[in-house]
């Protein structure tokens, strides 16, 4: 019995009762409200209650569709709203623009211009969401549909090709063949090492045992990452689907639960969407016994993480699934061949599986027309920190820094200059100014002292202490240890302390030397991953930023006005203007003087809270660097 029939007939079932319009159907009219967990934060809910009240006033609840969809991507804008079939990008909207928005746009065929998005470069205010930089200029393989089809639909998903390379693969059945497609496409893995995809599966399938298992890692821990989150929420079947192909391939079909979705306890929607979605699959004949009746038998489960970083780890994350405590192993013996419950088991992230589909329905070639010679395809990042843009984009491989931060993400903040760029998460690496034109691929990345990880990426201005910002990334990985194996147990703690002392201004030269040392030795003599790239924010930070931690020991002085002890506040007497704001503001009561008097800031009291600064609106309250390490304590 051929297993393409069916999809095809739900597929066409689903396109007749007008589901998964979005691309399908460019007459129906849809209002698109993103539901990711930025935009839920920024007011979604009440934004979709307010769409539904205007529509039924005005007698349209049965003629527009409402659906709230995945993450849209561009962050910072939300709570976003995308109108059908005009296609009108509405950011930051609020409930009491919804009536404005309804009665020009939907009723009417008109465009409310002051909502619309502003180009921060030109000013220009742009409708189409298609023409927005942030949008236009990326290339989305693994993002294609999201914010475009309803997460909690499979109907939507298989109107728009959905489950139509599994259709594929189970009609050809040649396992081999599929795993020489991946081999050819070049696809590595998304999680951050960026081990060849295909020759993953090809070792797993090699290896005897009872049980083939596969997995998929969705502990997504890195500070400021959403990659997987953000897929899971807005298009979980690509990621099932990409799982069923994987399980095929290498031979998972020996068990009544042989696939995993280990994904974080803090990530509610992702679990929801995911949830439902593995329970459509299984209604409809995806999931479970006999899978379209191929014969082939593959059911997931969701595991659910209790937030240990070192989880992400591969062997780690077995253990945790097993019942026991997560702790990393060494790798003498891969997962490949020794995993879960001692079985073979693949092991790939969110974003791995999720290209799967597209690789098996355009071919192993179109992948590889895309990305470099050595990184092919596209890379999903969240993009955080000081830039204009925040958000989630996919670029394809080797893409410049340069383009991805000041052409994407829209530059740094109005006043501020960019400083450095941290990439793969707090095991990354610290890049400067002079690196923006480096192309971002596996390669390039370590050469440089980073990495790609799964994907998050930190932009930094100049107000933002590197010293400070290394100290951040490391007291995450110490904080985060397992604590099997001493050089990460103790070297990252070891290391975090000579940063603080450098931080405080009582550190000394031999210190810095004492720090690059252990760093190679936490990094060579560790057991797992996290350790051994633990100390790149550290190594990258003296390799470009040293003249800013040198500053720090023989000037006692922070470059940015960061480091607490090595800064003073002062009161400008000549801008002072006695409004009082900053005595106010003054928790420790350092600041006194009398109204339309220059005020006073006595050191003695001041415990350096920044609030005096924040509440001057006459720039009278100055930051001074150069502060002397408290007496005794400082370092010859």
């Amino acid at each position: 019995m051929t297993p393409v029939n069916p999809i095809i007939e739900a597929r066409q079932t689903a396109i007749a009762a007008g589901k998964g319009a979005y691309l399908a159907d460019d007459s129906r009219r849809e209002i698109r409200i993103c539901a990711g967990t930025a935009c839920h934060a920024s007011g979604r809910v009440a934004l979709k209650k307010a769409v539904d009240a205007a529509l039924a006033e005005r007698g349209l609840a049965k003629k527009v569709a409402v659906i709230e969809t995945g993450c849209h991507g561009f962050c910072e804008q939300g709570p976003i709203m995308v109108l059908r079939p005009q296609g009108i990008f509405y950011p930051r909207v609020q409930p009491k623009d919804v009536a404005e928005i309804v009665d020009t746009s939907v009723v009417g065929d008109g465009i409310v211009e002051r909502l619309l998005y502003k180009d921060p470069a030109t000013g220009r205010p742009v409708a189409a969401e298609r023409e927005i930089p942030f949008y236009a200029l990326q290339t989305r393989i693994v993002l294609g549909l999201n914010g475009k089809i309803d997460p909690f639909s499979l109907d939507d998903y298989l109107a728009h090709g959905g489950y139509t390379a599994l259709t594929k693969v189970l009609a050809e059945r040649d396992p081999s063949g599929v795993i020489d497609q991946v081999e050819r496409s070049g696809l590595r893995g998304r999680g951050g090492a960026g081990f060849p995809t295909g020759r993953k599966w090809r070792t797993s399938r090699a290896n005897p045992g009872d049980v083939h298992y596969i997995i998929c890692n969705a502990d997504e821990g890195d500070p400021g990452a959403f990659m997987d989150r953000s897929v899971l929420e807005g298009n979980p079947h690509s990621v099932i689907e990409g799982m069923i192909i994987a399980a095929y391939a290498i031979g998972a079909d020996n068990g009544p639960v042989a696939g995993y979705v280990y994904v974080r306890h803090e990530y509610p929607f992702a679990v929801e969407r995911l949830r439902a979605a593995l329970d459509q699959a299984r209604e409809r004949g995806l999931l479970g016994t006999n899978i379209l009746g191929s014969g082939f038998d593959f059911d997931i489960r969701i595991n659910q993480g209790a937030g240990a970083f070192v989880c992400g780890e591969s062997t780690a994350l077995t253990a945790s699934i097993e019942g026991l405590r997560g702790m990393p192993r060494g790798k003498h013996i891969r997962t490949a061949a020794h995993g879960l419950w001692g079985q073979p088991t693949n092991l790939n992230n969110v974003e791995s599986y999720a290209n799967v589909p597209w690789i098996i329905n355009h071919g192993a070639e179109a992948f590889t027309a895309v990305g470099t010679d050595t990184s092919k395809g596209t890379k999903i990042f969240s993009l955080t920190g000081k830039v204009v843009n925040g958000g989630l984009i996919e670029v394809p491989m080797g893409t410049t820094l340069r383009k991805v931060i000041f052409d994407i993400g829209g530059g740094m903040l109005p006043g501020r200059s960019f400083k450095a760029v941290q990439l793969g998460g707090p095991s990354g690496g610290c890049l400067p100014s002079s690196l923006l034109d480096e192309p971002i691929d596996f390669e390039s990345l370590l050469a440089a002292g980073s990495m790609m990880g799964s994907g998050g990426m930190v932009v930094v201005d100049d107000s933002t202490c590197m010293v400070d910002f290394a100290k951040f990334f490391l007291k995450f990985t110490a904080e985060e240890s397992c604590g099997k194996c001493v050089p990460c147990r103790v070297g990252s703690t070891r290391m975090l302390e000579i940063l603080e002392r450098i931080s405080a201004g009582e550190a000394t030269v031999d210190d810095i030397d004492l720090l690059a040392e252990l760093a190679d030795d936490v990094a060579e003599g560790s057991l797992c991953a996290l350790g051994g790239s633990a100390p790149n924010p550290v190594l990258s930070t003296l390799r470009y930023f040293k003249d800013e931690v040198m500053a720090h020991v023989l000037e006692h002085r922070c470059p940015a006005g960061v480091c607490r002890p090595l800064i003073r506040y002062t009161i400008d007497e000549k801008a002072c203007t006695g409004c009082r704001a900053c005595v106010s503001a003054c928790p420790s009561a350092a600041i006194t003087g009398e109204r339309k008097q220059p005020h006073i800031l006595d050191q003695a009291l001041c415990i350096k809270c920044d609030a005096c600064r924040q509440a001057c609106r006459y720039d009278a309250v100055r930051v001074e660097s150069g502060a002397l390490a408290p007496a005794g304590r400082r370092r010859k």
